[in-house]
């Protein structure tokens, strides 16, 4: 076994909720994730669609006990002494899928081995092993310093709600519903003048529809930093859901860009460019608006794209006139309208 020593963090992601083109929804999670040698484990799988254990939407129970079995000071989950360290993000069966680890002490070192994707109580090594994933021996210190500071509340709680402004009140309706679908809070209002403090802490983002003039906008931005609160604003490229929901899902991610897989998205020219940091499965739509403001769709793209920056060529019947492209990991999105000649 390796003796060279990895460093252990932690840090906090998402995957990406959102309505997907063929109108399906993906449920928005808010999760910590761990950082080994400085980058999210989660990137050195394959591409996965997963979440750790230590989601925020948990009851405080029961994150309080999936930190504490990963500090072992609580028998191991699953036979053989294993642990799960990225689950299904829809549910918390097994039968999904899950990996796991061995996560054992020697001396004051934590190491993790013998990564497996495991559906059942017991894992094969030899068939579903990842290999190339670990050991990883971390400093005792370190390890319990990340892992304890969660159990001391010293992060602070991801704000999955936001406020609505906008003039067309159907359209601002669905899009409530839309993000209530995928786990997000949503509220619709004209004015904040006089709400307390206390309320609009709840929100983690503001969406402006494109009828609100600068100056309602202003006097929405002074009461939240009145209220000494910092929060994201979204300003509505476009009235269509999925758009829209796309965008407010990219203004809550809270994952420090550093750490992102999905960094870079341009529209113009009859191509899209995107730009990853790892192996992951991106998908592309685009959205257009017509003479007559109807909504069309069309997926341009959904297939694995290797580190780096790449060209995808968009049909030109899927953008001309006003039109949208969005760019979609498991963990991330970007939304850019197109850029016309």
């Amino acid at each position: 076994m390796s003796a060279e020593y990895a460093t252990f963090g932690l840090a906090p992601a998402m995957r990406a909720g959102g309505v997907l083109a063929n109108g399906d929804y993906q449920v928005h999670r808010d999760f910590v994730d761990f950082i080994v040698d400085g980058r999210p484990l989660l990137f050195q799988l394959s591409d996965l669609d997963a979440v750790s254990p230590l989601a925020s939407d948990v009851p405080p129970a029961i994150f309080t006990a999936q930190v504490r079995s990963l500090l072992l000071e609580a028998e191991a989950p699953l036979p053989g002494g294993r642990y799960v360290i990225y689950g299904c993000p829809d549910c918390e069966d097994l039968a999904c899928g899950a990996v796991t680890a061995l996560i054992d002490q020697d001396g004051d070192d934590y190491i993790w081995r013998d990564f497996a994707w495991q559906t059942d109580e017991h894992a094969d090594l030899e068939l579903n092993g990842y290999h190339g994933i670990g050991p990883f021996r971390f400093r005792g210190a370190e390890y319990r310093t990340a892992l304890g500071s969660l159990l001391a509340g010293d992060s602070e709680a991801p704000r999955r709600r936001v406020l609505l402004i906008g003039a067309r009140v159907a359209l601002l309706a669905k899009l409530a519903a839309a993000l209530r679908t995928i786990g997000i809070g949503a509220d619709i209002t004209h004015d904040v003048g006089g709400v307390p403090a206390d309320e609009l802490r709840a929100y983690g983002a503001v969406a402006f529809g494109r009828s609100i003039g600068q100056q309602q906008r202003a006097a929405v931005r002074r009461a939240f930093a009145d209220a000494g609160i910092d929060v994201a604003y979204v300003d509505g490229l476009a009235p269509i859901v999925p758009l829209l929901v796309a965008q407010i899902e990219h203004a809550l991610d809270r994952s420090p860009a550093a750490q992102r897989r999905l960094t870079r998205l341009v529209a113009a020219d009859g191509e899209a460019g995107v730009e990853v940091t790892s192996p992951c499965r991106v998908r592309l739509t685009a959205y257009r608006l017509d003479r007559l403001y109807r909504t069309h769709t069309h997926e341009v793209f959904d297939g694995i794209l290797e580190p780096g920056r790449h060209r995808i060529a968009l049909d030109a019947k899927a953008v001309k006139g006003e039109s949208f492209v969005v760019a979609r990991t498991s963990g991330g999105v970007l939304v850019e309208a197109v850029a016309l000649r």
